[in-house]
């Protein structure tokens, strides 16, 4: 965790500096929390794990007068996980199912467009936001209920990452929505992001096709063909930007020229 913490920090440094020179530009920091979940096929008993952490750093660029919203780019730490219930079909009480949970951190890398508009002489900021994103599985933990009810040990601890079970990388799709306060050169902002997996978190079957060598920590008889990550997250930020003000908001709309000429529509056309 604490070299996620210096890597995100680093990377931090590196974008305020190059941000500083430019007055179109805002660096901030933000986080909040959520749920995460999978979507396995075929369909399994699933639930949401919540108390999932978001913080990080965000960088915008806000263009030109003609353009709408602002373009960046976030390096996030994410939470992630799932939690579904193996002996659910031959479990009749939802009450008594027996669930196996894992958690996931993630470095995540959203590439962010956020068409907004202004309200309140520039105070306030609605934006939407559409991303396309990146990640890396780095850290791991399960607990397995079923294999403690059984006895069998570890039933928890760390989640050994598999070469040929498991995917690090990832890719998906995010949207939301949020308000920003703008004081002076300073804007908070709250906000709510889902985030859509199209990565598998582990390989299909054909890659992977049981667990037979696996403990506690893979309780899948076979792999799922198909399982992303989902999370959902509420998030709280603050950023500033590097101008006393936004040059769009000073830009004014030309005053349009009257028109000197009159035309005579009566005035005979000319034969040459």
């Amino acid at each position: 965790m604490m070299k996620a913490i210096k890597f995100i920090t680093l990377c931090g440094a590196v974008v305020l500096t190059a941000a500083a020179a430019r007055a179109q530009h805002t660096v901030g920091v933000f986080g909040g929390f959520g749920t995460g979940t999978a979507r396995f096929y075929p369909a399994q008993e699933t639930k949401s794990v919540g108390g999932r952490f978001t913080g990080g750093l965000s960088w915008r660029y806000y263009s030109a007068t003609r353009f709408v919203g602002c373009v960046g780019v976030d390096l996030e730490l994410l939470q992630r996980g799932f939690s579904f219930a193996p002996l659910a079909s031959v479990t009749e009480n939802e009450a008594d199912y027996l669930y196996y949970t894992r958690k996931l951190n993630s470095f995540v890398v959203p590439i962010v467009w956020q068409p907004h508009f202004y309200l309140a002489r520039h105070h306030l900021r609605v934006y939407l936001e559409a991303a396309l994103t990146f990640s890396y599985n780095f850290d791991s933990s399960y607990v397995n209920e079923v294999a403690r009810t059984s006895g069998i040990e570890p039933w928890h601890g760390k989640y050994t990452f598999k070469t040929v079970r498991d995917n690090r990388w990832g890719y998906g799709l995010a949207g939301g929505a949020g308000l920003a306060v703008l004081i002076g050169r300073f804007e908070a902002s709250v906000g709510a992001r889902y985030y859509f997996g199209y990565s598998d978190i582990l390989r299909n079957r054909n890659k992977y096709y049981d667990n037979a060598l696996d403990g506690a920590e893979n309780p899948f008889w076979r792999t799922p063909q198909r399982s992303p990550l989902d999370n959902l997250m509420v998030r709280v930020g603050v950023a500033c930007r590097f101008a006393p003000e936004f040059r769009s908001w000073s830009v004014k709309r030309p005053r349009r020229e009257r028109m000197k000429e009159g035309f005579d529509f009566g005035e005979p056309t000319q034969q040459r």
